[in-house]
């Protein structure tokens, strides 16, 4: 299950290296793997020492992480030439810190003594970071060979767009090296009217601005030999990454709205992927997704999600909207968390998409409050839908709710015209209440399930939705909670009575009150 978690990170760091400049082929044997570096060193028995030395700096790196900024590097034992020394650094990307990143480094401290055993030193990359570690001091070297690349099959002819594209990525090196001095940067800009252009460059972050700009700029210069004539691309080594695409490839960036609205909105183009859709052999970065709403509506559809790839819907949901609330620069409020707005690609890999209502919260900032109430109806918590206040909990109701949708198989608002007669969150709660939480199940998962994960997801999606926020579980608590199989859950207590047909009602009978008739959407979902 552990390998599952992570399933909803995107966008990768560093790739596979090889020997000379060669188009990379990723290895897809795990969720969050890239590649790894360890066929340039002997496979040898390691002494006692050397391993003593090897596991305290994999140990050290994994718990940093949890508490750094993002990158680290430190060594062990005798630090002289030709000794038992071990030297060990950490890089998560630029706009990745807290959680994540500790659980991307952990991962890779665990798995590089799998996939590299005996090496005395090995490289190893996931989606959010990289890891080294070697016999000999790199830290602070910059190390421009052996590179690689990676491209879209998609070819763009225009010279115009060519030279923009590069002229761009020199301004990015620029911003990383010279103007903010963080050796990373990350930004788009607006190739036409209607096409939008996206770059990120980024060094390991024991490099000097100055080691920075010499590796970035080798890594551009390979840009016309190998990629130029691509839609998208990246150029790598150990040291630097640089990349470019026509979509938003890292987590998101904040854009501030006329002065004259209530809201710091997240660009509405943005789709935060938790899985990585870069290890395709193909390097098809652009798979066609569809919305979960979609997957719930066809009979047919449905039966593709077994219980495997729903509860890995369900821990990628979870790691995507953690890392919103949590692990971000800015802690940012979705606002509209519901099944059409997952997105599952053709793995059935979860983004989180349209950020057109969240919230960006400043440091210390842990709710607001609105008087026009913007959402989907059966989504909405409660103290939002009635009172406008919305928090990371409102976030947490909805995402109860889409748990409970993914494991009946069926929409909230189905249940009003039903048999039932009454809304999802009220008849699992009953039934969870009388002992028979299994009848929410879809009966196609009777063959697929295992019985006691599914009482747990039910337990933990009636957790999430009830009435007081307070009462609701944060989203680390989410993720702690589905992740362990021995926890004792609290019992649940009773949810919002049907929330969004009883202020659907009042809106429609008080208009002539001061409170704003809430702007609430009806979904007519496409595939995409």
């Amino acid at each position: 299950m552990e390998r599952k978690l992570l399933n909803g990170f995107l966008c990768s760091f560093i790739f596979l290296l090889l020997l000379g400049f060669k188009t990379l082929v990723a290895k897809a044997q795990s969720p969050n793997y890239v590649g790894d570096d360890c066929q340039n060193t002997t496979s040898k028995p390691l002494n006692n020492a050397y391993k003593t030395n090897l596991n305290s700096v994999l140990s050290w790196l994994s718990t940093d992480a949890a508490t750094s900024k993002g990158y680290n590097h430190n060594s062990f034992g005798n630090n002289t030439p030709g000794s038992d020394a071990v030297y060990g650094l950490y890089d998560c990307r630029g706009d990745v810190v807290g959680y994540f990143c500790q659980f991307c480094v952990s991962t890779a401290s665990r798995e590089v003594l799998q996939r590299c055993p005996n090496r005395v030193s090995a490289i190893i990359w996931y989606d959010f970071c990289i890891l080294r570690y070697s016999n000999e001091n790199f830290f602070g070297n910059v190390t421009v060979f052996p590179s690689w690349h990676a491209v879209r099959p998609v070819n763009v002819s225009s010279k115009d767009e060519i030279q923009k594209g590069l002229d761009f990525m020199k301004s990015l090196i620029r911003k990383a090296t010279v103007e903010t001095n963080l050796l990373y940067y990350m930004d788009g800009f607006n190739l036409s009217s209607t096409q939008k252009r996206y770059g990120l460059v980024q060094c390991s972050r024991d490099l000097t601005n100055d080691g920075c700009r010499e590796c970035l700029e080798a890594m551009l210069a390979q840009v016309p030999k190998c990629c130029q004539h691509n839609l998208g691309w990246q150029v790598l080594a150990a040291s630097c990454l640089i990349k470019y695409d026509d979509y938003i490839f890292y987590l998101f960036r904040t854009q501030a709205s006329d002065s004259q609205t209530e809201d710091v909105r997240i660009s509405d183009n943005i789709h935060t992927s938790y899985h990585n859709v870069e290890t395709e052999e193909s390097l098809n970065l652009d798979l066609p997704t569809i919305p979960l709403i979609t997957i719930l509506e066809n009979e047919k559809k449905k039966r593709q999600l077994n219980w495997n790839l729903r509860l890995n819907i369900i821990n990628g949901i979870a790691k995507g909207i953690l890392y919103l609330h949590e692990d971000s620069r800015l802690k940012v409020i979705h606002r509209d968390l519901k099944a059409s707005n997952v997105l599952l690609d053709d793995e059935m890999n979860p983004k989180i998409s349209d950020f057109g209502l969240a919230r960006a919260f400043e440091k210390g900032q842990n709710q607001g409050n609105t008087n026009r109430v913007m959402g989907t109806y059966g989504y909405m918590a409660p103290e939002y839908a009635m009172e406008g206040f919305f928090s990371v909990k409102s976030d947490v109701f909805s995402y109860g709710v889409l748990v409970l949708e993914i494991i009946c198989g069926r929409k909230n608002s189905g249940f009003y015209l039903s048999e039932c007669g009454q809304s999802l969150t009220l008849y699992a709660w009953k039934i969870w209440c009388a002992g028979k939480c299994l009848e929410l199940m879809d009966p196609v998962l009777e063959e697929s399930c295992m019985e006691s994960e599914v009482v747990k997801c039910i337990h933990i999606g009636l957790l999430c939705v009830q009435e007081d926020a307070a009462d609701r579980p944060t989203m680390s608590n989410v993720v702690v909670m589905l992740a362990s199989d021995t926890m004792s859950l609290p019992k649940p207590n009773q949810p919002a009575f049907s929330v969004g047909r009883m202020t659907f009602e009042d809106a429609s009978t008080s208009k002539s009150s001061k409170n704003s008739v809430n702007d609430v959407t009806v979904s007519k979902v496409l595939p995409r």
